[in-house]
């Protein structure tokens, strides 16, 4: 056990980029409120970012994140203590009470200032997203449809969760300008709600109107059409708090079904190939949204254990007894599989009774793939 000494107070409240310029992390660019570069461990070139108004950092490529004492022990490979040591040194002496004291009144005020900024933000990004959704039509008849209708999906009654725009912003940050507006065409507009049915998020998708079930092939302010990886620039984007939400394809009914892709495609699709009429269709917008917080266990990276503190992750609604995930086939399906599983759990420990199960799509391929290569079968 750690002597609570105060010590762990005065880490915390060191500033993120001091404890990361401590570490020789270097070469970080900034990224609107984030700075973004290589990550000091795997090298994974701007998949590693650290936001200073936060206090926190993150490697979409370790899968890992946290505050200051999480990056010391990250780049140094070391346990809580060692990292504790490294940021504020070794406890040799008894400590004064008074500067115990100070060390966590100042770490109380750094935690509601934070606290506040994360509110701020999230309150700021629920407008920006209730703005695009009431500015949206409904999506029936428009090229949302046709986008929907050339990947084989047609809905039994058109969704009133999706709209449409047929000039819709591209907000994005670009290096040196900040968050800008890279141009403007024509989106599907997905409402994303929370439990009490309030839409928080909005999940849109650029569709190319030209080409009926492709997305829109997105331009850079500097004209071009990939990365400096040489990867396409996101069709998709979500702006808002998606957290604990999802987006209702059909209603809730009574079957006490539930089946949820991640995606808008995947998800149809299943309503589109008449799987269990019955059942309520939501999609869960990504993995980590339908997972939650997942338990951190010594050396495993995904534990497929949910974290029952994690209050707002999302849960099916009162009345599911049964609940289907669908696992998309082209994605690393070991950490996709625990966190599928970490989401069942959860849900099976919030809803007495209710069962779970995981269902994959052929390897290689997401739900939508095998409904088109259906839909082509079907012609010859």
């Amino acid at each position: 056990m750690i002597r609570d000494d105060g010590r762990k107070a005065a880490a915390k409240v060191i500033p993120i980029l001091e404890v990361a310029q401590r570490l020789g992390i270097g070469g970080m660019r900034r990224a609107g409120v984030e700075r973004v570069g290589a990550c000091p461990v795997c090298g994974g070139r701007d998949r590693f970012s650290i936001n200073p108004a936060r206090g926190v950092w993150n490697c979409r490529i370790c899968d890992r994140g946290g505050d200051g004492l999480a990056l010391a022990e990250h780049v140094l490979a070391c346990n809580f203590q060692a990292a504790l040591d490294f940021l504020v040194g070794k406890a040799d002496v008894a400590p004064d009470p008074a500067e115990v004291a100070r060390r966590k009144a100042a770490a109380k005020a750094a935690e509601r200032q934070r606290r506040d900024y994360e509110a701020r933000a999230r309150a700021r990004a629920i407008r920006d997203a209730r703005e695009i959704w009431h500015a949206a039509k409904p999506g029936e008849g428009t090229a949302a449809e046709e986008y929907l209708a050339a990947r084989g999906v047609r809905f039994p009654a058109w969704p009133p969760t999706l709209r449409f725009s047929a000039s819709h912003p591209y907000m994005k940050h670009w290096p040196g300008r900040g968050v800008v507006e890279w141009f403007r065409g024509p989106c599907m507009i997905a409402g994303v709600q929370d439990a009490a049915g309030r839409v928080t998020a909005v999940h849109q998708t650029w569709v190319d109107a030209r080409r009926p079930g492709s997305k829109l092939a997105i331009t850079a302010p500097d004209g071009s059409l990939v990365d400096d990886k040489g990867k396409k620039w996101p069709a998709k984007l979500v702006r808002g708090s998606k957290k604990g939400g999802a987006v209702r394809l059909t209603p809730l009914g009574t079957s006490g079904v539930m089946i949820m892709g991640e995606g808008i495609e995947t998800t149809a699709s299943a309503i589109a190939a008449g799987i269990k009429p019955a059942a309520a269709f939501w999609a869960g917008v990504d993995l980590g949204n339908m997972a939650g917080r997942q338990v951190k266990l010594e050396g495993v990276r995904h534990s497929g254990q949910p974290d029952l503190g994690d209050t707002d992750a999302w849960l099916p609604p009162d009345g599911i007894t049964q609940l289907v995930f669908i696992q998309d086939g082209d994605s690393d399906p070991k950490p996709t599989r625990a966190k599928l599983l970490s989401g069942i759990r959860r849900a099976a420990a919030c809803r007495p009774g209710l069962r779970g199960w995981i269902v994959k799509a052929e390897t290689g391929r997401d739900l939508n793939d095998m409904r088109m290569e259906q839909i082509e079968n079907d012609r010859d």
